[in-house]
């Protein structure tokens, strides 16, 4: 509504109506179709590809249950199916007239005319549309969702009568395809049917790209265009991650044994096509599918896999020639027991463009996760940081804030986020000042409004480091009982996040965060001065409303494991100042604003890499920092969880023994800085004179960007700021 600039007209029809605009949008389900950053990151793209004019489509699989909702029973994360099209979607529309059919299994013969795979199992490919308007420019693209459909005829080509009702209750063998979304995020776990689901988008979104490409003239489905030597000019495939890489062995055997290229054209083409965006450093989390898999599942792109392994294999030998290590370390295939595919290389290898998502992360990606194949083409890597859209994660869900801003500078900020800086000159003005402090106090949260509101919502991970934030609120509760006249900054500690189902330090995490603010929470002698709250169910529209209300945004994971992150923009966008470490855009966060605007704290990336060569020793720490001892003797004997002691051991004994993460080599570093914070807050003028300087800087973190980088350095095509007549108007 908003980009359509609907919203007044809308609030009024509704209203009389008798009924109330935000009521319905607190009944209407989030479509949580994506793990947390990832997903998200494509919905802030799609929104700025369409208010950009880039003639661009979205494609991902319309899956029946989201992402988990989650339930906190007795301090535990509790799943529970996200059953969101339980009332229909009124947003998409169904499209039969494309469904496409998608291949399975078989087996693979080589004739005369190449390869031929046979005897497959076929589910049907049934297509979604949600249009995705842009930003009052009357443009208006498609997001197209595939949902699994079994054929007719599926497993009842061979029925006899008694196995009629068996083959028809098996259609749902095909149809879970589409059923539910693997829950994980940074970490891979290799099941046959996240394999099948790969596949099936990319089978399917290929098929559909190339029907278009073939099609050159709008509303005409015959097939025109034979020749594919124009491909790579009208269509450019962004694999968001390693999960569509299968789309580069896909468009190959699509141009090799369906459209009979040879090999080193269709090679050419689909290296042209496609590009690769890396979104993560940490090893568990790269896709490393088994080779058994592939050749049950998938024995045709098993073989060309092979293929391209092959001639890059001989390429590297007559390039270095010797050098065998290095041969193994850049195979596609990883040796092994099982033998693994390696889909972060194929990614690499068929592509012409691969990107990091902050220059830091960019820098890594070539320093070390692809070093190798960086020494060979050094020309492929590039860097793209990350971004948000203003229009969702300012205008929607802070319209206070964006009337301050454009009552100062007008809209133009809206689609050119870097005239955010001309709020800078208002930093002294006290009308401003005022006018920004009232607005960062006007939220719709239940809890103490003096307090600070200080906010780590993000997937619950050890690399996040939320027990650096636990051991912080234990220190605070601390000092609060050592000292209760003290003068203390009162501060509301809200934790929030989703942990994998089957990631069990990150549950304990969730179970120590509702552990401690049970006890701080119910500490007569704390009262208000400290509470520590943990955010059930947090998904994008508890974020609209916890974001514009927070004053302390935490991003606090060990330098060199966030490849980016874009809460942290979200909140700098809206006000909220940054404790943070040199990690991930939070660096170019602290260019833009100068370092001394925000609350940088920790080991930057090249100590961590010194401590990992020295080794990392936490029971130093531990027995050299008292009020680390103190808070780690509690967690560990029971004082947050006193009816079962030992609740806790395990992540104490992670903590001492075997934390890749270091938190203790940082907390030192974090108190320290966190009082800091504290001693800001308490002069309410400057704090909010660096919020503004904060909010004027944030002007680079805009998804349009981003997308415009992308578009005119991997793509190959401009965006356009022109505004298309609507349709009651002539186009000419």
């Amino acid at each position: 509504m908003i980009n359509l600039g609907l919203q007044s007209a809308c609030d009024e029809a509704l209203y009389q109506l008798g009924l109330d605009m935000e009521e319905l949008e607190e009944i209407e389900e989030d479509a949580g179709l994506g793990n947390g950053g990832l997903g998200r990151l494509a919905a802030c793209f799609l929104d700025s590809m369409a208010t950009l004019g880039l003639a661009a489509y979205g494609y991902g699989i319309r899956y029946e249950f989201g992402i988990f909702n989650q339930k906190i029973n007795n301090g535990w994360q509790v799943e529970e199916a996200d059953d969101w099209l339980r009332y229909g979607n009124p947003w998409e529309k169904a499209r039969p007239e494309y469904m496409l059919p998608v291949h399975f299994y078989g087996r693979v013969e080589r004739t005369e005319g190449g390869a031929k795979w046979l005897d497959t199992q076929v589910v049907l490919a049934m297509p979604y549309d949600t249009p995705v308007p842009g930003y009052r420019n009357n443009t208006v693209n498609t997001m197209r969702l595939w949902s699994a459909k079994a054929p007719n005829d599926f497993k009842l080509q061979n029925f006899n009568v008694g196995d009629y009702i068996e083959a028809v209750l098996d259609r749902n063998l095909a149809e879970n395809i589409s059923r539910v979304l693997y829950p994980n995020d940074n970490f891979f776990e290799g099941k046959e049917l996240r394999l099948k689901q790969e596949y099936f988008v990319v089978a399917a979104t290929l098929q559909d790209i190339i029907r278009r490409f073939k099609s050159s003239k709008f509303g005409c489905r015959d097939p025109i265009r034979t020749s594919f030597e124009t491909f790579p000019d009208k269509v450019a495939i962004q694999l968001n991650d390693t999960h569509p890489a299968l789309a580069i062995p896909e468009l190959m055997r699509i141009l090799v044994d369906v459209e009979g290229l040879d090999w080193d054209k269709a090679w050419d083409i689909t290296r042209q096509t496609c590009a690769y965006t890396n979104h993560t450093v940490l090893p568990e989390a790269l896709e490393r599918w088994p080779v058994f898999m592939f050749e049950k599942l998938l024995p045709r792109h098993l073989l060309i896999i092979y293929d391209i392994n092959q001639r890059h294999l001989d390429a590297i030998a007559a390039r270095f020639p010797g050098d065998t290590d290095r041969l193994r370390r850049m195979s596609l295939i990883e040796e092994g027991q099982p033998k693994r595919i390696n889909m972060a290389h194929l990614c690499v290898l068929g592509s012409h463009a691969v990107n990091g998502v902050a220059q830091i992360h960019s820098d890594i990606v070539k320093k070390s996760v692809f070093k190798d194949f960086h020494e060979m083409n050094p020309e492929k890597f590039q860097n793209k940081t990350n971004g948000i859209t203003p229009r969702r994660w300012l205008l929607l869900c802070n319209p206070g804030l964006a009337d301050v801003i454009v009552e100062r500078i007008g809209e133009g900020f809206l689609t050119d986020l870097q005239q955010l800086r001309n709020v800078l000159k208002f930093t002294n003005d006290d009308a401003f000042i005022r006018d920004i402090a009232r607005v960062k106090k006007n939220y719709d949260l239940a809890i103490d409004p003096d307090s600070m509101f200080d906010v780590q919502v993000k997937r619950i991970h050890e690399y996040k480091r939320q027990l650096l934030t636990c051991l912080h609120a234990v220190t605070l509760y601390n000092r609060i009982k050592l000292d209760p006249s003290r003068e203390i900054v009162p501060r509301t500690v809200m934790i929030g996040g989703k942990a994998a189902p089957g990631y069990h330090t990150a549950k304990l995490i969730i179970k120590l965060v509702t552990s401690i603010g049970q006890v701080i929470n119910n500490d007569l002698a704390v009262g208000n001065k400290l509470k520590v709250v943990f955010l059930e169910n947090y998904r994008v529209s508890l974020a609209e409303k916890v974001i514009p209300a927070a004053d302390l945004s935490e991003q606090i994971s060990t330098a060199g494991t966030e490849a980016s992150g874009t809460g942290n923009m979200k909140f700098m966008l809206n006000g909220a100042l940054t404790i943070g470490t040199m990690d991930g855009a939070t660096v170019e966060m602290a260019e833009e604003a100068g370092e001394e605007n925000l609350f940088i704290f920790g080991m930057r990336v090249n100590d961590v890499e010194e401590m990992d060569r020295k080794g990392y020793n936490a029971l130093e720490y531990y027995e050299r920092l008292p009020e680390l001892k103190l808070a780690i003797d509690q967690i560990q004997n029971g004082f947050f969880s006193p009816s079962e002691p030992h609740l806790f051991k395990d992540l104490v004994h992670m903590l001492l023994n075997h934390d890749r993460f270091k938190v203790f080599a940082d907390f030192e570093d974090y108190v320290r800085c966190q009082e800091k914070v504290s001693e800001l807050y308490k002069n309410p003028t400057e704090w909010t004179k660096m919020v503004i300087r904060n909010i004027a800087a944030s002007g680079k973190f805009s998804s349009d960007r981003t997308i415009t980088q992308y578009a005119q350095e991997i793509w190959g095509v401009e965006p356009s700021d022109v505004t298309i007549p609507p349709p009651n108007e002539p186009l000419f």
